[in-house]
């Protein structure tokens, strides 16, 4: 007579803890590729976002120095041209008075402030400055502020107040050095047009 051995169905327990194993490497894997995925989206949206704020600030920028002109206090054009802070008057939003407007890197943001003119005389009170944040993460090694004489010669400072004609802005901007992409380099020259030939 012959004896029918049954074959028993399922896992054993080594096949059985096996396959957790399996699972769980695949499980990992796919939450390491998913956050790598995030980080690296993150990093370039983050990236993308300070050169669109860089683009932008610097579009207003040459929009309002294009426009420079006296101040209503009767100051010239131009107060201060230095490498990395450039002080000026123009009216920026156009309601027929004059602001005093200063472009400046504080560490690694490049800053705005603006004041507005007030009281009889017309005075521009320092306390008063309105500063924001136009970009984050510069890095400028060179100066942000170039300027020009009417020949195109770059000028050195003593003579920047009274013979600019046209400057340039230059801004590197990158969030992490560290890793890429590499740093993004921006690069404007305007011309101001109310600038009178002597002080």
């Amino acid at each position: 007579m012959k004896r029918l051995i049954k074959k028993q169905d399922g896992f054993t327990l080594i096949e059985a803890l096996l396959a957790i194993f399996v699972f769980a490497v695949g499980i990992l894997g796919l939450s390491a590729l998913a956050v790598n995925l995030y980080t690296t989206h993150s990093y370039m949206f983050e990236q993308s976002q300070a050169i669109f704020e860089a683009r932008q600030g610097i579009k207003t920028m040459v929009k309002e120095i294009r426009e420079a002109r006296e101040g209503d206090d009767g100051s010239y054009i131009i107060e201060k041209a230095d490498d990395y802070e450039f002080i000026f008057y123009s009216d920026i939003d156009d309601d027929n008075d004059t602001e005093r407007v200063r472009y400046f890197l504080d560490g690694k943001n490049l800053k705005k402030g603006v004041i507005e003119p007030e009281g009889w005389p017309i005075r521009y009170p320092q306390d008063k400055e309105k500063i924001s944040v136009i970009t984050s993460y510069v890095r400028n090694q060179s100066p942000i502020f170039h300027y020009y004489d009417g020949d195109g010669n770059e000028l050195k400072p003593p003579s920047r107040l009274k013979d600019t004609k046209m400057m340039s802005v230059y801004l590197v901007v990158n969030i992490d050095p560290n890793r890429p992409p590499q740093d993004f380099v921006l690069e404007s020259f305007v011309q101001l047009r109310n600038l009178k030939t002597n002080l």
